[in-house]
């Protein structure tokens, strides 16, 4: 045991850079993998653990008003039932002059048993003290943090006279509210519901059904809408669609942390593995001492193995320690997940697993390396007896007759003249720059979010709407501004074939003046009853671009032909996207257009000149308006994901850390090769210089090979690994954005300098050794 000590310090002060960089990645690797951990259990635990402190349903149907809603508690798969509630469809505005939101009324006296929402700021409703002259409201939380409201605020609301006081703020496993998409909920009195002057076409019921399974789901929307009819069914929400939002952006957050953490595990296990195999070549006469000596096979091996596996060790112990005391410290979202994750109850086991695993993943990659240490005979064998590589190509001798420099030549010939051992190598460098590129590719497209919207299904960066200016007015409004181009547009709840869920339905523009959609597949629709659909609507519907689809809207049928897929973010991409004409000319009761002049349309999606500043354009318009236009963002989905840019950075360098790691060992490799045929070089005339340019020549030559193969794999897995994500997440494919040539191109040269900065000094100490033509230096 002490010889083997002291063998294990002696080893780890020759190679103390190597073991500083292992220690460094695998640190960085765990603390990669810890994150993507906590941010999956941040973005499904938290409505999960609402869904059951509420005990919620999995079914909300929304009907017209005097529906029987309350029978649907007859249907068999059904175990408990909340409301059926009156509802009533406004708009509130935080006063005074604050913003607005479309909001579900629900008459309740007392929270309901199934459903219950869960307070967290504020009160319940009160008969005795919200019943004056100011009545109280408690908001969903999603729809209050959007308003930026909270207890004690006054709400104005359309069609009711009185003002409102938010008395409560309460949790939800509902669908959340989104803006122009789906209106957040607000609990009142009944006796509030009912002082509201809203027309019938604004008043409904509301039921939430809790299933005794869920997975017949599917099945009960559709036998509910056959008992109440398709024409009374306004909207129906799942409790799948709930969490799929709920995790929104913290999923992919977590997916790309875990797909990284594990590519730079495994970028770090390869890199071990290969010191440890390039050391025990550099060490056999070592070894054989040791065999001499009395140490036992097995001993070598335990030895290599003790060794890096308390390297292993220690990274992960670091790695660990600085996620358990300072994740919490960290801004944005990494900060509340890791809080979150705390207080779950895996927290108490979960973070041993993902050490241990990384530990006995890098030790199983080093076993293979340690078991050939074992097998070393205690005589060494001459290596001038032995192959040591392939006789001159006929390209390294015509470039040598070509008068190339011959270091570039010695150099070329010294990095793959043995095949096995260089691609093995170069493999093991091109790992970690393939995942970079990956990064790059993600940083890239979220760029493309952000710079170019337009490509990427947001053309608009604005929404606007009114219901105090007359549609005349309005449109005169927003034609005045020569910034931007206004589209009409509206939107209906359409029940999907099969009467199981629903989806929407929007017509943006009109035939004269077509919307532009960012078309991924087929083409845009330019005639009546032709449509573009989103990724989620297909695969929902089971449909292709070019198949007729129908769907109802209030009973009303639609039939459509879709003769595109274009990028959609909203709703999951559950979204077909017709003319305004469309949408408007079946509106009527018998299906005839409703006459040269549509509808009033229900908003207007503005897309901005290029360089024009949406926050201005808005300001300019609410003032113009004098606060009768309401002007609100289109939610871009990469400010969501800013995190996304500082974990990149982080990954990338802990890529860097197993970089530097895999490239000391390849230097290494390349002097100990090169040390044996100095004499050689030198006999022949090449010069101390000549002789370290050979070598340095050989380790970029290594990683240029590497970074060439490294880059190229990495565009291609880029570019599938984001188009997957937008196929799954129902945007659809063609969202991916390779990095500039020049960023490549950057990233090549930045590898190959460093290869070559960092293999000039031990090249010199080579040079400058003192040689002897012994038998001992050939073994």
């Amino acid at each position: 045991m002490r010889a083997a000590a002291r063998w294990t310090q002696a080893h780890l002060r020759a190679h103390r850079p190597a073991a500083v960089l292992i220690v460094l990645a695998t640190t960085g690797i765990t603390i990669s993998l810890l994150l993507a951990t906590a941010l999956f259990a941040y973005a499904t635990d938290p409505w999960q653990r609402v869904f059951t402190q509420s005990s919620g349903a999995h079914v909300w149907i929304h009907t017209q008003a005097g529906t029987a809603a309350g029978s649907l508690a007859e249907l068999d798969e059904v175990r408990a039932t909340s409301g059926p509630f009156r509802t009533v469809r406004t708009t509130a505005s935080l006063q005074p002059g604050g913003a607005k939101a479309t909001v579900e009324l629900r008459g309740a006296a007392q929270p309901p048993a199934t459903a219950t929402p869960q307070i967290v700021a504020g009160r319940w409703l009160d008969a005795g003290a919200d019943t004056g002259a100011t009545k109280g409201i408690v908001l969903d939380s999603s729809v209050a943090r959007a308003m930026w409201a909270k207890p004690g605020d006054t709400l104005a609301l359309s069609g009711i006279a009185a003002h409102l006081r938010v008395v409560g703020v309460a949790d939800t496993a509902e669908v959340a509210f989104r803006a122009g998409e789906s209106p957040g909920v607000g609990w009142v009195l009944p006796e509030t519901l009912a002082a509201s002057d809203a027309g019938r076409d604004q008043r409904g019921r509301t039921i939430g059904l809790q299933l005794t399974d869920p997975a017949d789901t599917d099945y009960v929307v559709q036998r509910a809408v056959t008992r109440l009819g398709a024409d009374q069914v306004t909207d129906v929400s799942t409790w799948r669609q709930a969490k799929a939002e709920a995790e929104g952006d913290n999923q992919l957050l977590g997916r790309l942390l875990g797909l990284f953490g594990l590519g730079a595990l495994l970028a770090a296990a390869l890199a071990v593995g290969g010191a440890i195999s390039t050391r025990i070549r550099g060490h056999l006469r070592d070894i054989s001492v040791l065999k001499a000596i009395g140490f036992t096979p097995g001993q070598v091996v335990r030895m290599f193995l003790a060794l890096h596996l308390g390297l292993a060790l220690l990274g992960v112990a670091l790695g660990a320690l600085l996620t358990q005391g300072l994740g919490t410290l960290v801004p944005g979202r990494i900060g509340e997940a890791m809080a979150l994750w705390h207080r779950l109850p895996e927290h108490a086991w979960l973070p041993l697993v993902i050490s241990g695993g990384v530990v006995v993943f890098i030790g199983s990659a080093t076993c293979l390396a340690a078991w050939r240490a074992g097998r070393v005979p205690p005589v060494p064998v001459a290596r001038a007896a032995t192959v040591t590589g392939s006789r001159t190509s006929g390209l390294t001798r015509r470039a040598l007759g070509l008068r190339v420099p011959p270091a570039l030549v010695l150099g070329w010939r010294g990095a793959f003249h043995r095949p096995l051992r260089s691609s093995a190598a170069v493999a093991r460098l091109a790992v970690p720059l393939l995942l970079i590129t990956i990064a790059l590719g993600t940083w890239t497209t979220l760029d493309r979010f952000t710079s170019h919207p337009g490509n990427v299904g947001l053309p608009a960066a604005l929404t606007a709407r009114s219901d105090t200016l007359g549609d005349g007015e309005l449109r005169q409004l927003l034609a005045s501004k020569p910034r931007m181009t206004a589209y009409p547009g509206a939107e209906e709840q359409a029940l999907m074939p099969g009467q199981t869920g629903t989806i929407t339905l929007r017509g943006l523009g009109t035939d004269a003046q077509p919307y532009p959609f960012a078309v991924a597949e087929g083409r845009a629709a330019h005639g009546p009853d032709e449509a573009v659909a989103g990724q989620g609507l297909l695969e929902l519907l089971d449909a292709h671009v070019g198949d007729w689809v129908r769907m109802t809207v209030a009973g009303r049928p639609y039939v459509l032909h879709i003769v595109g897929r274009n990028i959609e973010t909203a709703d999951a991409g559950r979204v077909i996207s017709t003319s305004l004409d469309t949408l408007r000319d079946g509106d009527t009761a018998d299906g005839t257009p409703s006459g040269p002049h549509p509808p009033r349309p229900d908003f207007y999606n503005l897309v901005l000149k290029h360089g024009a500043d949406p926050g201005a354009v808005r300001d300019a318009l609410t003032e113009a308006s004098a606060g009768r236009l309401e002007v609100r963002e289109v939610p871009n989905p990469a400010d969501q994901l800013s995190a996304v840019r500082a974990v990149s950075i982080g990954l990338i360098a802990v890529l860097i850390l197993i970089g530097l790691a895999e490239l000391a060992t390849t230097v290494g490799a390349a002097v100990r090769d090169r040390s044996r045929d100095l004499l050689a070089l030198k006999a022949v005339g090449l010069t101390p210089r000549q002789i370290t340019a050979v070598i340095v020549s050989a380790t970029a030559f290594v990683t240029l090979a590497a970074a060439l193969a490294g880059t190229a794999l990495g565009l291609l897995a880029s570019e599938w690994l984001i188009n997957l994500q937008g196929r799954t997440s129902g945007w659809g494919t063609g969202i991916a954005q390779r990095p500039a040539t020049g960023i490549l191109l950057l990233v090549i040269a930045v590898a190959v300098t460093i290869a070559a900065i960092a293999s000039a000094l031990p090249a010199a100490r080579a040079v400058r050794r003192r040689l002897a033509d012994s038998a001992s230096a050939q073994l």
